[in-house]
């Protein structure tokens, strides 16, 4: 407000709506009287003849409290003029408000700003939203970029104003005013907050949520680690936005999150599954959940959700997102919320988090003219270290050797066991043709994936040669055909190793034939994904 009142174009109102704010709701201030019997109490002549009256300025700065935006008051009052949002991090203002009224999730009024953001966007007139933290930290840039959002110049002599109490100051400035009165200037943020009252922090998080929601839609963010990065294009935009299951409930996007305590933030301390969906089925279900079980067993864990429970959170969520087809999910189950850091599992007492992620999501590698592959000197785990039977979320192994691949600018890396024999890629299976005989890796140090074995029922159906057994590198560059498994990717086929074409460097006959029984297969089982009768 004091910025704007420098201006020599703009006439500045301090919350013109008080009185009538205080005459509807009947809440009591220290200065209650002397405001209904000063101030025009009634909301429509406020709307029409202050806020909207005529003026000889150019411009006309009203400073509004949203919890202020009484039942009754003229629609105006959104519909017309330039509206911004100003906003202010709870955990920082919680304590100065005892110093007039006892804080309150009232008094806070972060739902009537929501409140109002949500219906100025309904309007067409999404609001700028401003944090008091960016005016402080850099109050030029702020400042120039909300002027240019309400298209109107910017002023140098916005920056600065002299101290003390200001005529433009509504009759309960000395009660809330001080602090204010005695600057000059946006000050810096202090570099330490102070302590935070404890006896307010439910109130923290019931408000927190709010603020969050509104801080999402800010041009400028300060923070401590602020990303320089711009907004990535997500590869899919639809996913924008998506729902997921998180604990026990189906969240929005943004709010998808767990908690720090969570086993899998402290150590990977978790269990997954890919999953895809094809024509209103969940493709391979109860193996996908049959080696989620033996996973988690495997690490001991206690206080595991039932199959029908797991079910039934996936099917909820494919039925809340309408996600029927071409979507793939990453189910995952952590050891769950820990009563303090640390390594211990005896510290997992509140039962494994279970998080189902849906995505719409095509195959992710080029099924159709192949992929490229490099070999990694990142070595698969051992089984005498970490078994790769355990479908496990510290996959800092295969992100090694992943990394090795996207250096090389190839689609996937093929990693070796401690022998140097071909185990997995990255992220799939791999099989190979040599004179019409398909052969594929022992599955000691890969993971026996879902796909792989589908893939080589099929071979076996099709009347191939399957052969699983130690395989050299050199066999692989040598091949006639190769291909990758996966449920994320399905069957990919690949026409280049470390340089060397396979084959004649297209998709051999083999790798085609699979595809296509692969294919079908797909169109005709599947776990149905159940939902409610029409009505």
């Amino acid at each position: 407000m004091y910025s704007f009142s420098q201006r020599d174009d703009t006439e500045v109102l301090d919350e013109p709506l008080y009185g009538t704010f205080l005459r509807v709701t009947g809440v009591e201030r220290p200065y209650r009287e002397d405001v209904l019997s000063k101030m025009e109490c009634d909301g429509n002549k406020v709307v029409d003849n202050i806020i909207y009256g005529p003026g000889k300025n150019r411009y006309r700065y009203c400073k509004h409290i949203a919890k202020q935006r009484v039942p009754g008051l003229p629609n105006d009052l959104l519909q017309k003029g330039k509206h911004f949002i100003l906003i202010q991090n709870p955990l920082n203002i919680l304590s100065s408000f005892e110093k007039v009224v006892p804080p309150s999730f009232l008094e806070l009024g972060l739902v009537d700003l929501v409140s109002i953001y949500s219906e100025l966007c309904a309007l067409g007139k999404p609001p700028p939203v401003i944090d008091a933290a960016d005016l402080q930290q850099n109050p030029e840039d702020t400042l120039r970029g909300l002027c240019k959002d309400l298209d109107i110049p910017f002023h140098d002599a916005m920056l600065r104003w002299e101290a003390g109490p200001k005529p433009i100051d509504g009759l309960w400035a000395p009660w809330w005013y001080k602090s204010v009165h005695n600057s000059t200037h946006f000050a810096s943020p202090r570099k330490y907050p102070r302590p935070f009252p404890f006896s307010f922090y439910d109130l923290l998080e019931q408000s927190l949520p709010f603020y969050n929601l509104l801080k999402r839609n800010v041009r400028q963010t300060s923070s401590l680690l602020r990303s320089p990065l711009p907004v990535p294009d997500l590869p899919v935009p639809e996913n924008a936005k998506l729902l997921a299951w998180v604990g026990d409930e189906i969240v929005p996007r943004e709010s998808a999150k767990v908690s720090v305590f969570d086993s899998v933030v402290q150590g990977g301390d978790a269990v997954w599954e890919g999953l895809r969906i094809y024509n209103r089925k969940i493709f391979k279900l109860e193996e996908h959940l049959d080696r989620m079980f033996d996973s988690a067993k495997a690490l001991a864990f206690i206080n595991v959700p039932t199959r029908d429970q797991i079910k039934e959170a996936i099917f909820r969520t494919l039925n809340a997102n309408g996600m029927f087809d071409n979507t793939h999910i990453r189910l995952t189950l952590t050891r769950g919320k820990k009563v303090t850091s640390g390594m211990s599992p005896a510290f997992n007492q509140y039962g494994c988090t279970l998080i189902v992620l849906p995505e719409w999501k095509p195959p992710v590698y080029d099924n159709e003219s192949g992929i490229k592959l490099v070999t990694a000197t990142t070595r698969r785990n051992s089984p005498n270290n970490l078994d790769s039977k355990i479908h496990h979320n510290n996959l800092l192994n295969n992100i090694l050797a992943k990394i090795e691949g996207n250096n090389a600018n190839a689609d996937d890396a093929i990693m070796l066991d401690k022998d140097g024999y071909v185990s997995e890629t990255n992220a799939t299976n791999i099989f190979l043709v040599k004179k019409g005989r398909v052969l594929t890796p022992h599955a000691d140090y890969c993971l026996p994936g879902i796909t792989r074995a589908t893939i080589m029922e099929l071979v076996v159906k099709e009347k191939f040669e399957l052969v699983e057994r130690r395989i050299s590198l050199s066999e692989f560059h040598s091949a006639d055909e190769v291909w990758t498994t996966g449920t994320m990717g399905e069957l990919s086929p690949v026409v280049k190793i470390d340089g060397r074409i396979i084959g004649d460097g297209k998709v051999g006959p083999v790798t085609r034939r699979l595809q296509n029984a692969y294919k079908k297969l797909t169109e005709e089982s599947g776990a149905p994904i159940p939902t409610n009768p029409e009505t």
